[in-house]
C-alpha cells in the first residue's frame, strides 16, 4: 500500500492517457492548429496547488489516494516530477517536496482499515509538521479519510489538508471536517457560447489586423509548391494570419483571451476559489473563501490569518479583557505612547470598520485624534506573554480591549464577549486569563493552558476589630426595636392602670403623697430589663404589678438568649460562614442575609448554572458582577457579612489585595487570608 514517490514515477506516466482522454490531445507547436480549451489544463492546477501550498508555508506533503484518483492523474505526474531532482520553487525560496504516496484504493470502504493504515504511517514517521493531498472520486474513502485524520489528532498545525481535485461550491456541503480543510474549485464558469464567439472575435480580429497591412496574403490564397527548393519561399497565407492570430489578444466574454507562446492552445480565463473550513459565529463548521486564483496569480481574499500557514511577517488582531493581575491598564503619557507595556485601543465597540479606523489612524501618526479615553496602555503577565510570542513567531499585532467587557457565552442566539469576536472574524488572536469549557472548545481553539487553577468558593471572614455597636451583634435589629417598642408600651399600660385604681398613687387617690407617673413606670421598667437594683417606684394595684411581673418574665427570657448568642459572637468572631461545596445546602436554599454570587458569563456562572439547584441558579443569575475584582470586592465589603463568591484565579488576586478579610474554604479545611 505504501509506495515511494520515486517508484510511483512510472505508474503517473502510463495512468496519464486517463486523464488526457477526457479533453483531445493538442499539438503544442502545429502553428497551423489553434485550439481553444474551455477546461482548466492540468498545468495550470498542479501550478494552483502548489501555490496554495508555499503560501501555505509548507515544504513537503504527502499524497493520499483513493478509488477514482487517475481523473487527476496529470495533476499528480506535474507534482511528482516538480519534486524530483530540483524542488519546485515559487520563486520566492520556498520550496516543495513530494515525501509519499500512500495508496488507499484497496481498502477506500473500510473506515477501520484506512483508520489503522494512517495510524501506522504517520506513527512511523513522525517528522516535522507537512501537508497532505487527498486525491479521489470515491466520496466514501474521502469521507473516511477524513474522519480518521480527525480522529488520530492528524490536523492543524501538524497537518495541513488539502482536496487535490476540483469541486464545485455545491459539493463543498458534504464535508464537514477536519477543521482547516483546504478545497478548490472553479467558479463563475462560462457558458460554451461564449467560447465560440471569442474564438470568432479573435479570427476576425487577426484578419482585420493582417489586412491592414498586407491584404493580399490576408485575403487571397496563395499556391504554395511542395516540391519548390528555391530558398526565397513567399510565406503562404496560413502562416502570415498564424503570426496575427499568435499576436492578438483582447477582453473577451470568457475573460482575457491570447494565444500561448510557443503552443498551439487559445488561452482562456478561468476563476478558481479557494475554501478553508471554519466555524460561523454559531460554532458550527462552514466553508469561507480565503483566496482566488485566475490568470495564474493567487489573490488572498481574507485579510486574516491563512488557515495554517505560520503567521511570521503577518498583522493579526488581538483582543483581550482587563483581568487583575493578568492584565492591567493605565492612560498613556502626554506624548500619546506607553512607555510600559503596549498600546491598546479601548474604544467599547465591536465594530471591525471603527477599529481598523481608528488602529489605522494610530499606524499614520493621528493617535492625538482619538478620545482620550480610547488609549490606553495594557501590560501585566498575558502581555509579557504576547510579546515574547510576537517575537519568537516573527508576527506584528493591532491589541484591543473587548467591547462588552465579558469573557463569551451563549446569549440569544449568538456567542457574546471574546468568543464572539473570534467567530465573527473580529479578532485573530484572544490573551487573558481565558478559561477552557466545554462550551468553548467545541467553537474556538485553545493554545495549553499557561495558568491551572479550578472553581474556589471564597467567604467573608469576621473582622477582628470589633466596632463599638458589636454589644448589638447577639440580635437583629428588628429584635431590638421591639424589645424596646414593648418597654415603652409595658410602661405606658402601668401608668394608666396605676391612675385608673382607687388604689393606686395618682394625685387623686386616698391619702397618697407619693405619685406613680410615666417617668417612674420607665425607670421601673428599665431597672428590670438590665437587672439593675435601683430606686424605683412600684405600682400598688393588682393589674400593674402582675403586668410588672409579666414583663420581668420577658426581660428574663431576652436576657438568656442575648447572653447565649453573646458568648456564640464572642467565639465565633474570627470564623466564616460554613459552605462544605458547590453543592451546600445553604446554595441550594438562601437564607435571608446569605447572599452569594459570580462574574458575570465565566466559567463560574456556567458550571453553577449546568450542575447545581434551580434555586441556586435563580440566585446566580439576579447576583452577577462584570469582573472579578467587583466581586471581591463585594465579597469583603463589611456590609456583606454573608456573601459568598465563586470564581476562578482565587490565590493570585487575593495576593494583590492591600486589605483582605477573606477565608478560603478548602474541603475540610479553612485558609484565612489577611494582608
Amino acid at each position: 500500500l505504501l509506495q515511494s514517490a520515486e517508484s510511483y514515477r512510472y505508474r503517473f506516466s502510463t495512468s496519464s492517457s486517463a486523464s488526457s482522454s477526457q479533453q483531445p490531445r493538442v499539438c503544442n507547436r502545429n502553428p497551423f492548429h489553434l485550439q481553444m480549451l474551455t477546461g482548466v489544463p492540468e498545468s495550470s492546477l498542479s501550478d494552483l496547488l502548489l501555490t496554495v501550498l508555499r503560501r501555505s508555508g509548507w515544504r513537503d506533503g504527502t499524497v493520499v489516494l483513493c478509488r477514482g484518483w487517475e481523473e487527476s492523474g496529470g495533476i499528480l505526474q506535474l507534482l511528482d516530477q516538480t519534486s524530483s531532482g530540483a524542488s519546485w520553487d515559487g520563486g520566492s525560496g520556498a520550496t516543495w517536496r513530494l515525501r509519499a504516496v500512500l495508496n488507499l484504493t484497496q481498502s477506500s470502504h473500510d473506515d477501520t482499515q484506512i483508520h489503522d493504515f494512517l495510524s501506522r504511517h504517520f506513527r512511523q514517521n513522525q517528522s516535522s509538521p507537512a501537508s497532505v493531498l487527498l486525491f479521489g472520486a470515491d466520496p466514501q474513502c474521502a469521507a473516511g479519510v477524513l474522519r480518521s485524520a480527525q480522529d488520530l489528532g492528524l490536523t492543524l498545525p501538524m497537518m495541513h489538508w488539502v482536496l487535490g481535485k476540483p469541486l464545485s461550491p455545491d459539493a463543498l456541503h458534504a464535508i464537514g471536517l477536519p477543521l482547516g480543510l483546504l478545497a478548490y474549485g472553479e467558479v463563475q464558469r462560462k457558458p460554451l457560447e461564449f467560447y465560440v464567439r471569442d474564438a470568432l472575435q479573435l479570427i476576425s480580429r487577426a484578419i482585420a489586423t493582417a489586412t491592414m497591412v498586407r491584404p493580399d496574403l490576408a485575403l487571397i490564397q496563395n499556391t504554395v509548391n511542395c516540391y519548390d527548393t528555391s530558398e526565397h519561399q513567399v510565406p503562404s497565407s496560413g502562416q502570415y494570419l498564424t503570426r496575427f492570430l499568435s499576436n492578438t489578444s483582447f477582453l473577451g466574454l470568457t475573460g482575457p483571451v491570447r494565444v500561448h507562446l510557443n503552443r498551439s492552445q487559445v488561452v482562456t480565463s478561468q476563476r478558481f476559489h479557494i475554501w478553508s473550513l471554519r466555524r460561523d459565529a454559531l460554532g458550527q463548521p462552514t466553508w469561507v473563501t480565503v483566496g482566488s486564483w485566475e490568470g495564474g496569480e493567487l489573490k488572498v481574499e481574507d485579510q486574516g490569518v491563512w488557515p495554517g500557514m505560520p503567521v511570521a511577517g503577518s498583522r493579526v488582531r488581538v483582543v483581550t479583557l482587563v483581568e487583575h493581575p493578568f492584565v492591567f491598564t493605565r492612560d498613556v503619557d502626554d506624548e500619546g505612547s506607553c512607555p510600559a507595556g503596549q498600546f491598546c485601543l479601548d474604544a467599547s465597540t465591536n465594530s471591525s470598520e471603527t477599529l481598523q479606523r481608528f488602529f489605522r489612524e494610530v499606524a499614520g501618526g493621528n493617535g492625538s485624534f482619538l478620545p482620550a479615553e480610547y488609549s490606553k496602555c495594557c501590560y501585566g503577565y498575558c502581555i509579557d506573554l504576547l510579546e515574547k510570542l510576537a517575537e519568537d513567531l516573527g508576527f506584528e499585532y493591532d491589541l484591543y480591549i473587548v467591547g462588552d467587557g465579558k469573557y463569551g457565552a451563549w446569549k440569544a442566539g449568538r456567542w457574546t464577549g471574546l468568543v464572539g469576536d473570534l467567530l465573527n472574524g473580529l479578532a485573530d488572536l484572544a490573551v487573558t486569563s481565558f478559561s477552557i469549557n466545554s462550551a468553548r472548545s467545541r467553537v474556538i481553539d485553545f493554545t495549553s493552558p499557561f495558568f491551572s487553577t479550578s472553581l474556589g468558593i471564597l467567604v467573608r471572614s469576621k473582622d477582628t476589630a470589633a466596632p463599638i455597636g458589636a454589644f448589638m451583634w447577639p440580635l437583629h435589629w428588628s429584635m431590638w426595636v421591639g424589645i424596646f417598642l414593648a418597654l415603652h408600651i409595658t410602661a405606658l399600660f402601668l401608668t394608666l392602670y396605676e391612675w385608673k385604681s382607687p388604689y393606686g398613687m395618682t394625685p387623686h387617690g386616698r391619702n397618697r403623697i407619693r405619685v406613680f407617673s410615666y417617668s417612674s413606670a420607665l425607670n421601673l421598667c428599665y431597672a428590670i430589663l438590665f437587672g439593675r437594683t435601683v430606686s424605683s417606684k412600684t405600682p400598688k394595684c393588682w393589674t400593674g404589678r402582675f403586668l410588672m411581673n409579666l414583663w420581668a418574665i420577658f426581660c428574663l427570657l431576652v436576657l438568656s438568649s442575648y447572653t447565649a448568642n453573646l458568648a456564640a459572637v464572642m467565639v465565633g468572631e474570627k470564623t466564616f460562614e460554613e459552605v462544605s461545596g458547590i453543592h451546600d445546602a445553604k446554595l441550594h436554599h438562601p437564607s435571608w442575609g446569605f447572599r452569594f454570587g459570580t462574574v458575570r458569563e465565566s466559567s463560574a456562572e456556567d458550571y453553577m448554572k449546568k450542575n447545581t439547584h434551580p434555586h441556586t441558579r435563580t440566585h446566580v443569575s439576579r447576583r452577577q458582577t462584570h469582573t472579578s475584582e467587583r466581586l471581591l470586592r463585594t465579597c469583603s465589603d463589611f456590609s456583606e457579612q454573608q456573601y459568598v463568591s465563586v470564581f476562578e484565579v482565587l490565590t493570585m488576586l487575593l495576593q494583590l489585595m492591600s486589605t483582605c478579610t477573606i477565608a478560603i474554604p478548602l474541603g475540610g479545611a479553612s485558609c484565612s487570608v489577611h494582608c
